[in-house]
């Protein structure tokens, strides 16, 4: 994925947050989500490793490195922000107090099945670690992936073939070629500029549904 998609995926996800809410920031590419807050939004943004109120990464050369999210990844705090215990921090996940959970993500199925982790040997997450939480604990969870693999192949498919982090959890998908709502059925909310259907479709491993406009 190339860092100018990462940056419109983060984009397009962030401007659908309503103002008012506590939103964390899954590792990887929904980090860059902060960097998108305009100053008339009122969204508090959460790391899982005990940040409340992060804000855009540092200017390069400005970094402080006791000040890093879940991914260890510098970031900077916002007027009003707090930190405090990792304990603390799963309190807030798993006690229902986090509106959003924005995460990363392998595969996605068309019932909302999340699989962010896998056990393969390749350098990927070894465990399933604090998404396990957020997806149960958050009200609602938006995944931000890239639509394919780097081999072409779909991450949205009817069934999850990496294990699952939960199971019907995600309730909508953003890539860099739609918007997808995740009910009873996927249904495409929104088509990237130049994109059609039916190309969307034809990689896509699930059954897509248009939204009417």
């Amino acid at each position: 994925m190339t860092v100018d998609i990462k940056h419109a995926i983060a984009q397009r996800a962030g401007r659908d947050l309503p103002n008012g809410a506590y939103v964390n920031l899954g590792i990887g590419l929904p980090t860059l989500v902060a960097g998108y807050l305009q100053p008339d939004r009122e969204i508090v943004f959460h790391s899982e490793n005990g940040l409340l109120g992060v804000g855009p990464a540092p200017a390069p050369g400005s970094e402080d490195p006791d000040l890093i999210n879940a991914g260890k990844i510098p970031v900077t705090l916002l007027p009003g922000a707090s930190i405090f215990h990792h304990n603390d921090s799963f309190v807030m996940i798993r006690g229902g107090h986090i509106d959003y959970a924005l995460l990363g993500a392998f595969q996605v199925s068309a019932d909302g099945d999340l699989a962010n982790w896998t056990t393969g040997p390749d350098g990927k997450p070894p465990a399933v670690g604090g998404a396990m939480d957020l997806a149960a604990g958050a009200k609602s969870v938006w995944v931000l992936m890239e639509h394919c693999t780097r081999q072409g192949l779909p991450r949205i498919l009817e069934t999850c073939a990496y294990p699952l982090t939960a199971a019907r959890v995600v309730k909508r998908i953003y890539t860099e070629l739609a918007v997808i709502d995740v009910s009873e059925r996927l249904e495409v909310i929104e088509l990237a500029k130049d994109v059609t259907f039916e190309y969307l479709q034809g990689v896509t491993g699930a059954k897509l549904h248009l939204t009417q406009g």
